[in-house]
């Protein structure tokens, strides 16, 4: 391929919109274009990166005995309103009717679709176990896309489906998609990616994991464990608080605390520290905006996804009027009256001499004892885990919180889908069952971009050597030179004759300029001919991470060249 002939341009400057690297060095690099918000078209370099992380894919899944299908994008409603998502998922899943009115959907994921194409075919627990996977377009309306693919609106994945006869079998497959996984990431040059426990979220199941790129642009938060090999998605993440009770107990005592809102403000001005203070958050109902009343030791925060999962539906932070019978700013565990749904945290339990508000305007308690004066209460886990907070798994105060891109994820589905779609087996007594799914999915352009965001520098991509858009970037410096050109043109055709990708740029442009665009490309060799060079009989061969800098005889460059190319290909 001809540099001067690819589709797309190259520029300097970083647009002004691009808050993460690997979005900024995309769009310099003329790898794609903006097209909606969340939605970008894709130039020939990254369709030659995703293409190849694509192919990694596939060898890995057909490893495992994975048979590649294809589902459709568009969707009939019926099959989402047979599992009951159709319901439950939001904005999210993009509606529509076809001309005749039928309700349709865009494929957000395809567990539906799954059960549908093999439910016929699965009805002998003889044909178990089995895996189908996909690699095809999706669309989920993200409310705020952000970071170039980071997070998208139509997005390319490969989700894969296995089906089994026993939690036995599930488990076992489960861990060699773990293992499969982890080749992965180590074959696209991503090797340091984690697997953390998750939140299963709308997928359903009880056990999940995230692959996860550590990285300070992270969106998500992950509890690791310094002592332990703890380590879990934040949403997922067991808060664990240390009970320290008073030997004695204050009395409950109410306390004038006016034009006091906030609980920094109240334990200002009550002269103690937020942790021994019980404060209110307060949630209302997606459905039927009825009130949640969430008491929580004051220094902690919410894991609202604890809380949907708990309650079982979506919510969102309330509003308060004066009909509703809360009193903002001033609502306790004592004496709380209405028609509310009222939860404790278990950072509280057992607790005493606590702060609270004393649900009258402009009055707290202090003195508050959870054993004594809120005896009915039920504890869960609602609490977000903290730094320093303590590992659920070793048990020492050694939590650590980091950021990560999520690179990929499993799910252990159990039969959610199979009951709801009605997707059964006969077994070896003749009896009907329901088979166990599993689902794993990985995003493929969300991967090009978190390789990009682990391999660049100031001036571009330093794309490993087995999702590179080509192997080698050829440059001819001063192709006016009628002697550089002649053997530019004829080394490129040798490279070419020996299976080698290469990009060949012989453009009448200045060094500064060729190289740059060779920096943005991000070809893991780049090849120099120069006048310079040929006077001395050699063309430069230099690495686009620095780590190789030589030079190779030009009547056998293309067979040196080929010689080190054969070192990269080696399989890991």
């Amino acid at each position: 391929m001809k540099l001067e002939k690819l589709v797309g341009e190259r520029f300097r400057e970083k647009p002004s919109d691009c808050v993460i690297d690997s979005h900024a060095l995309m769009m310099r690099g003329g790898y794609m274009k903006y097209v909606a918000n969340g939605i970008f078209s894709s130039y020939m370099p990254l369709k030659r990166v995703t293409r190849k992380i694509e192919q990694i894919i596939r060898e890995e899944m057909d490893a495992i005995d994975g048979q590649e299908v294809q589902f459709p994008v568009v969707m009939p409603a019926s099959l989402w309103q047979e599992s009951g998502r159709y319901e439950s998922i939001g904005k999210e899943m993009a509606r529509f009717s076809d001309r005749s009115g039928s309700p349709l959907v865009l494929g957000m994921t395809h567990e539906e679709a799954a059960v549908q194409l093999v439910r016929d075919y699965g009805q002998s627990y003889l044909k178990y176990p089995f895996m189908i996977y996909q690699i095809q377009t999706k669309f989920r309306d993200e409310a705020r896309p952000r970071a170039g693919l980071i997070r998208v609106r139509e997005f390319t994945m490969k989700d894969a489906y296995s089906f089994h006869t026993s939690q036995a079998d599930l488990e076992d497959y489960y861990g060699k998609f773990h293992k499969a996984y982890e080749r992965i990431y180590a074959r696209v040059g991503l090797p340091e990616v984690i697997s953390v426990a998750s939140d299963s979220g709308m997928m359903g199941g009880n056990v999940s994991h995230e692959f996860m790129l550590l990285t300070p642009i992270g969106e998500d938060s992950i509890a690791l464990c310094t002592e332990c090999d703890y380590r879990a998605n934040m949403e997922a993440a067991e808060c664990i608080m240390p009970h320290q009770r008073n030997d004695v107990s204050d009395e409950l005592t109410m306390v004038h605390t006016p034009n006091i809102h906030t609980i920094e403000d109240v334990c200002a001005f009550l002269h103690c520290e937020e942790k021994t203070s019980c404060k209110a958050v307060v949630y209302q109902r997606n459905a039927d905006d009825s009130y949640i009343v969430l008491f929580i030791r004051g220094d902690l925060e919410v894991n609202e996804t604890k809380l949907t999962n708990h309650l079982g539906c979506d919510i969102h932070p309330a509003v308060i009027t004066e009909e509703c019978g809360l009193k903002a700013g001033y609502i306790g565990p004592v004496s709380l009256e209405g028609d509310f749904t009222v939860l404790f945290d278990r950072s509280l339990e057992g607790l005493n001499n606590l702060s609270c508000g004393a649900n009258v305007y402009e009055y707290h308690y202090t003195g508050l004892d959870m054993t004594r004066d809120a005896a009915d209460a039920e504890y869960h886990d609602f609490a977000k885990i903290q730094n320093g907070g303590i590992c659920p798994h070793c048990g020492k105060p050694a939590i650590t919180i980091s950021r990560g891109i999520e690179v990929g994820n499993i799910f252990q589905l159990g039969t959610k889908y199979a009951k709801s779609m009605n997707m059964t087996y006969i077994d070896r007594d003749g009896e009907a069952q329901y088979p166990l799914m599993g689902c794993y999915g990985i995003g493929i352009g969300r991967l090009a971009a978190s390789i990009c965001e682990a391999h660049h520098d100031d001036y571009g991509p330093i794309w490993p050597f087995a999702v590179a858009p080509w192997q080698i970037h050829l440059c001819a410096v001063r192709s006016d030179d009628a002697e550089v050109k002649a053997y530019a043109d004829r080394l490129y055709e040798e490279l070419q004759d020996k299976g080698i990708e290469v990009i060949y740029d012989d453009r009448k442009v200045s060094a500064g300029v060729m190289f740059s665009d060779a920096d943005l490309l991000g070809v893991p060799f780049r090849i120099i001919v120069s006048p310079r060079n040929r006077k001395q009989n050699i063309v430069e061969i230099i690495s686009r991470d620095k780590s190789i800098n030589t030079t190779a005889p030009m009547e056998n460059a293309a067979e040196e060249v080929w010689k080190m190319l054969t070192k990269q290909l080696k399989p890991l």
